[in-house]
């Protein structure tokens, strides 16, 4: 142990003392290794490598300024290694965007690396010890919320969705939500560079503090496992009564979903899976988002198509894209509002609910700054001229023979505290449709997947995914995957509706304001250690 406390402290005097391009090289390498915890890998030791060497970088830094650099290089690499999929949306019409991969990935990352930046910028400013690591796992956590927020929010791989591996885990969810997972994540994983404490920061900052901070930071994962594996011991169990689910994943590539000659045989791809026998028939098939491609609300003919595909009563609930007027006017020039939307068509093959997605995807589905980028050539990825219009917001629909449900479309499951209405009685599920084909066999839909699950943990209640090429699911009310169709498969999964969760959770009544007093505490304690320390910060 002593050896390893040594070759510690040699660690972070020479981290300490890299300038120049070694000190942002390591930021940014130290930045691209913390992505390999988050899914799919799941490489969660890297953690403790690489926070540490980002407060070893911070606490060598001189002055905020420094700072502040060394922790935007660890949020570009980081961020560029964990969303290097975008790239691969770009590349599905590659004659027209593909040159916009390198662009949108790197100023993505670049943006984005601004919060991480705030973060040493605040562990910079806080009194070497315990207290810097807490500051830092609180800035870390409490500016991840902010990302959720700010410009739109783009709370995608949050750090402590690295926990899906582990079902007892991310229970903790149910109570301070992903970003309190998030909290305790950095907190822990930053112990290490307490065993090398910098010049001057006095006896109890770092060494003599360490063993009982690690011991402390075990204690605290001991008690997350045990809380977590206690509540699946005691979960609620079972399905809805007479509900039979059917999600069809039809596996389109996206470089073919939109070619006039293949929508039809696209169609009948999913009538086929739709229609295929089953030993307990479905009550409610789901395709994914923009399965059908036509515009079903004025396509009486497609609609019975699709009626008749289900057994006798049975609802289909399909990805669509909605326009008014439909049909369109003859006049190219004529206004034209289209929506991404979702269809529930009964046995009669009439549309009996629909919801419009709310919350659009930048650069996907609108262009924003229109009238400033539009000139330059930039035109939004999604099909169809012009934007989608966005929809009024979460809301809870009613289908004949199944409870009331969240309907999500895509990204719209990544917002925490976001996928239910404000208003009325909680419904009893969550229904995601998606087409993560734009990202191919790629990091990206085992990310967005990850955050679906921890979704289901928050607020109690299952999860239904359908995707085009993968990963549909059925996901229970403690983000255990019931059922699952992994990536570039067709075909269907059968099964009943888990129940949800008798009451609410903790962070499903409350949320973000659970994740709250999580977050004061860890800066309470913070300032309590400040107080006592000895020496002087660096």
């Amino acid at each position: 142990m002593r050896r390893v406390a040594a070759a510690l402290a040699r660690a972070g005097d020479g981290v300490r003392g890299l300038v120049g391009w070694r000190r942002h090289g390591l930021a940014v390498a130290a930045g691209a290794l913390a992505a390999a915890a988050l899914p799919p890998v799941h490489a969660l030791p890297v953690l403790v490598v690489s926070f540490p060497l980002l407060l070893w970088l911070v606490e060598g830094a001189e002055g905020r300024r420094a700072a502040f650099a060394v922790g935007w290089g660890f949020g570009f690499g980081h961020f560029v290694a964990g969303l290097y999929w975008i790239a691969f949306a770009f590349l599905v019409d590659a004659e027209r965007f593909g040159w916009m991969a390198p662009f949108a990935v790197a100023g993505l990352s670049a943006y984005l690396g601004l919060f991480p930046a705030g973060v040493a910028l605040a562990a910079r400013v806080a009194p070497a010890g315990p207290a810097r690591v807490l500051v830092l796992a609180a800035a870390w956590s409490g500016l991840e919320w902010l990302r959720g927020w700010l410009l739109t929010g783009f709370p995608w791989n949050l750090i402590g969705s690295a926990w899906v591996v582990s079902e007892a885990m991310i229970q903790f969810a149910a109570l301070a939500g992903a970003y309190g997972l998030s909290l305790v994540t950095v907190a822990v994983a930053a112990v290490p560079a307490l065993v090398a404490s910098p010049a001057g920061a006095g006896p109890r900052a770092g060494g003599r503090s360490a063993p009982a901070a690690a011991a402390l930071a075990a204690g605290a994962l001991a008690a997350l496992w045990a809380g977590g594996a206690l509540r699946l011991a005691a979960a609620e169990g079972g399905d809805v009564a007479g509900v039979r689910l059917r999600v069809v994943q039809g596996n389109i590539p996206q470089d073919h979903k939109w070619k006039a000659a293949l929508r039809e045989l696209h169609f009948r791809t999913y009538l086929a899976l739709t229609a295929e026998p089953s030993s307990a028939p479905p009550t409610l098939v789901i395709w994914p988002e923009t399965a059908a491609p036509y515009l079903l609300t004025g396509d009486a003919a497609r609609r019975q198509a699709v009626a008749q595909s289900a057994p006798p009563g049975a609802i289909v609930v399909t990805g669509a894209i909605r326009i008014q007027p439909d049909p369109p006017p003859a006049a190219s020039d004529a206004p034209v509002r289209a929506w991404n939307s979702l269809l529930a068509i009964d046995s009669a093959g009439r549309v009996v609910a629909t919801y419009d997605k709310a919350h659009l995807v930048p650069f996907g589905e609108y262009l924003p700054w229109r009238g400033l980028l539009a000139p330059l050539g930039l035109e939004k990825l999604a099909q169809g001229r012009g934007d989608f219009s966005a929809g009024p917001g979460p809301v809870t629909l009613s289908l004949p023979g199944a409870p009331p449900l969240s309907p999500l479309i895509c990204y719209e499951i990544i917002f925490p505290a976001r996928v239910l209405a404000g208003e009325g009685a909680r419904p009893g599920w969550m229904l995601n449709l998606t087409n993560d084909a734009w990202f191919g066999t790629t990091s990206g839909p085992y990310q967005h997947f990850a955050a679906a699950r921890l979704r289901a943990v928050e607020e109690g209640l299952p999860v239904v995914r359908a995707a085009n090429t993968g990963i549909s699911a059925v996901v229970d009310a403690y983000g255990r995957v019931r059922a699952r169709l992994g990536l570039n498969l067709a075909g269907v999964i059968d099964h009943g509706l888990p129940r949800a969760l008798d009451g609410a959770t903790v962070y499903g009544r409350l949320g973000d304001l659970a994740f709250a007093p999580w977050l004061a505490a860890a800066l309470a304690l913070a300032a309590l250690l400040g107080r006592r320390r000895r020496g002087t910060p660096t």
